[in-house]
């Protein structure tokens, strides 16, 4: 055996280099951490990741991986921060009963932090319980824990009021523009949670619709179960009161000007002479407008059509389509000199 076979096989049996980034997968099992542990913590900014060929892929690279490794009580204490609780386990954990744990979260006070569907496709809202011991542990909240609920509060819950999907939808957006710094993924991050007729009246221009919807982010955790897992699932994505729809447009607006600056949505290229050309609109607009200096082409017609017909029969046919014209025409001359042809019949 010669020594460059040598070199080559103990270079093959060689363990990879730990400063190259891993996928988020292979990099959760290195670090110890489960993957819904991996991704709050990637989610929370607590590991930082970089981007890893298309979206959503994400990656973590040798020197994140080793200032982890480096923390105190690593990956116990990266445990601890990312630790997900129910409403009851929540209300135990901040000491009161599970009613008033439920009011202060359709209050908007405790904002959930992920979700999932039970058997019955009943959503079933997780929070951090870091939250909940900070929430429980300041002064300022010691009145709304043990005492009566403001007469404001009170009025909000008896008209229905429930914000735990529209902070959800908050913080999964602002974990999601974290991601990335490019105009137009940003901009779909915000689309992506309007409904179909609001993004449609906001971005007009079809082009830059369909970019969006394409840079999307992935659906959030649980995956699809289904049709009726999806309905519910879609529900909880999509803007409902008319203000958060109305700021989200706002936002959107924003977001679109500064993606145009950089780069319009891409079009169709122009073809060859003779066939259609689309032409090119300004970056969010409605339908594209013709080109100045250049005559609009008129929409085809009847005439246009016998036309057609005409030229697929020949030129002889032509002439003789013209002579039998001709001939009538005499004719009709012809039968005139007698006298006037009545238009219409009248009595005497």
């Amino acid at each position: 055996m010669t020594s460059r076979t040598t070199a080559v096989r103990q270079e093959a049996c060689a363990p990879a280099s730990t400063d190259r980034p891993l996928p988020a997968l292979h990099a959760a099992q290195e670090l110890g951490l489960r993957p819904m542990e991996f991704d709050c913590a990637a989610a929370l900014g607590y590991i930082r990741t970089v981007r890893d060929g298309a979206p959503p892929g994400r990656a973590v690279t040798g020197e994140e991986r080793a200032r982890l490794r480096a923390l105190p009580g690593f990956p116990r204490s990266l445990r601890e921060r990312v630790e997900l609780v129910g409403a009851e386990e929540g209300a135990e954990l901040m000491g009161i009963r599970p009613g008033r744990f439920a009011r202060l979260a359709r209050l908007g006070l405790l904002t959930p932090f992920r979700f999932r569907l039970n058997r019955h496709r009943v959503v079933v809202w997780l929070y951090l319980a870091e939250e909940l011991r900070e929430f429980a542990d300041r002064a300022t909240h010691q009145a709304l824990l043990t005492g009566p609920l403001p007469g404001t509060l009170r009025g909000q819950l008896d008209t229905g009021t429930d914000l735990r999907a529209r902070n959800w939808r908050g913080r999964y957006a602002g974990s999601q523009l974290r991601l990335t710094e490019d105009p137009w993924e940003r901009a779909a991050v915000t689309a992506s949670l309007l409904p179909p007729e609001a993004l449609a009246g906001t971005v007009r221009d079809p082009y830059a619709r369909a970019l969006l919807h394409r840079l999307r982010p992935p659906r959030p955790w649980p995956p699809a179960a289904g049709p009726a897992a999806d309905r519910v699932i879609d529900k909880l994505l999509t803007a409902q009161a008319a203000d958060e729809v109305a700021w989200l447009r706002a936002d959107l607006s924003s977001s679109l000007a500064r993606a145009c600056e950089e780069r319009p949505a891409p079009r169709p290229r122009r073809r060859a002479a003779g066939e259609r050309v689309h032409h090119r609109a300004p970056c969010g607009t409605a339908t594209p407008s013709p080109v100045a200096g250049r005559p609009a082409v008129p929409r085809p017609g009847t005439g246009w059509l016998l036309g057609r017909v005409l030229a697929r029969r020949g030129p002889d046919r032509h002439a003789a389509a013209r002579q039998g014209t001709e001939d009538r025409t005499a004719r009709t001359g012809a039968a005139g000199q007698d006298g006037p042809v009545p238009t219409r019949f009248t009595r005497p």
